[in-house]
């Protein structure tokens, strides 16, 4: 299921934020050490790379190199699901709904949950500095750098250059009221979306295209539909389609081969596309909307 799911964007109600298809205007530090703010980017995305560069200076005060990391912008991946038509149906006649992909392309890190994926998201622009400290020095950079609370130690507070960054880019309050505030708009935001009367009127229209196609429709919420048909897609795969997948005695499930999986992508692609073309009047309509107040999880991939 976690393959075929969008990503929760990480910031709700913020504001339009930069979605371009290659990545949202990621930059990396220039000679000065500092990330460029994209002047497109929406207000949380801003304060992500504001607190980066914070965290660059705040390293460098205390004798340590630390490259700044542009943010992922969490708008970016709606373009190839669902918010630039052109670019899904592009997507979707290679991958499908990404379910099966993986298996089929594990050198492809643009199919969720390859391989190729798995490893491009664990590099680090840091580790190679990281990696030429001593012992001593390694516990030193850790404490410098810090971070978010951890319950086990009974920090309530961001430590190191993480709190300080955090502190000097989002001000005092704690995790939990900002968290707070974060759900509170999301929920509106979701209100606001579901009670939209052109919404609910192409979500109508969207279930009944479904339906003719024979499709089971399950939800007609604005929210909620465009992801239906992947969800139930996701639900309906084979134990060995799930990466991580045990027995029940704790035994790993080895994954379907890509012999397996590939007319399975075929079968994918076929759904995924069908449900591209009935919600493209949806879509269009919804994106505009969601985009200038997102909420977590979406609806309209």
């Amino acid at each position: 299921m976690a393959v075929s799911l969008l990503p929760l964007l990480a910031a709700c109600g913020s504001g339009a934020a930069s979605h371009a298809a290659d990545g949202g205007g990621k930059s990396s530090a220039g000679s000065s050490g500092e990330l460029d703010v994209p002047a497109d980017a929406g207000a949380d995305l801003k304060k992500q790379y504001l607190m980066e560069n914070a965290v660059a200076a705040c390293m460098k005060k205390q004798g340590f190199v630390y490259t700044p990391v542009a943010p992922e912008d969490p708008l970016a991946s709606w373009d190839t699901d669902g918010a630039d038509y052109r670019l899904t149906e592009k997507y979707r006649q290679k991958y499908g709904f990404g379910i099966y992909a993986a298996f089929v392309y594990p050198d492809d890190p643009q199919a969720p949950g390859s391989k190729a994926a798995q490893n491009a998201s664990t590099v680090s622009p840091n580790a190679d500095y990281v990696a030429t400290l001593t012992a001593s020095q390694k516990t030193a950079y850790d404490k410098a750098l810090g971070g978010p609370p951890d319950p086990k130690t009974g920090e309530k507070g961001w430590s190191g250059c993480e709190g300080s960054a955090n502190r000097q880019v989002y001000g005092y309050a704690s995790p939990q009221e900002r968290s707070n505030a974060s759900a509170a708009q999301d929920q509106a935001n979701a209100q606001a979306l579901n009670g939209d009367p052109q919404l609910i009127a192409l979500a109508q229209a969207y279930a009944s295209c479904l339906s003719k196609d024979g499709i089971h429709v399950t939800t007609t919420q604005p929210t909620g539909i465009g992801d239906m048909v992947k969800f139930q897609a996701s639900m309906s795969t084979p134990p060995n389609a799930r990466i991580g997948t045990v027995t029940p005695d704790g035994t790993p499930l080895d994954t379907m081969s890509k012999d397996e999986a590939l007319p399975l992508l075929t079968k994918d692609i076929a759904l995924a596309l069908q449900d591209l073309k009935c919600g493209k009047e949806f879509r269009a309509a919804y994106f505009p909307k969601f985009l200038k107040a997102p909420t977590s999880g979406g609806g309209a991939g």
